[in-house]
């Protein structure tokens, strides 16, 4: 009898350990990306050649918008903010956008000069080197950003 008992006692202490590596927690899934922003395309008024676009964005986010172009228009797109922390980043046509393996915004395209990532832009003016579909990425360098953004082609 003293022996059945202390083979019960072995079994229930070492159970709940048995049980643990038997029935492991399930790992908790990563967060899922957060989807890749809209791009908004940008039109102007019937025989204009200008427009502004307002908005608002938290840093870590940006708004994208688009705009057809021809190679040799000179475009000049302009960003104020009440605080002076709005950004933005023109890229030429062809550029993707998507995720990288840190669920961060990735550009994989070619960044306008003096336009270019990292670097705090609120004007740019420059010639169209080809003809298609520019992007702009208006970002905040801190905090939430309320901005104006004015552009310009000629």
């Amino acid at each position: 009898m003293r022996r059945l008992l202390s083979l019960a006692i072995v079994l229930l202490l070492s159970w709940p350990m048995a049980a643990q590596a038997a029935d492991p927690t399930p790992p908790v899934p990563a967060p899922a990306a957060a989807p890749v922003p809209k791009v908004r395309p940008i039109f102007f008024a019937s025989g204009s050649s200008r427009g502004t676009i307002g908005g608002h964005v938290m840093r870590g986010q940006h708004d994208l918008y688009s705009l057809t172009a021809t190679a040799g228009q000179i475009m000049t797109v302009t960003v104020t903010a009440p605080d002076d922390n709005a950004t933005f980043q023109i890229y030429e046509p062809g550029t993707t956008v998507g995720r990288d393996a840190d669920g961060a915004l990735e550009f994989k395209g070619k960044a306008l000069r003096a336009a270019v990532e990292g670097e705090i832009a609120t004007r740019w003016s420059g010639r169209l080197p080809v003809r298609g579909i520019y992007l702009l990425e208006v970002g905040s360098a801190r905090g939430q950003a309320r901005y104006s953004m004015d552009i310009r082609l000629d």
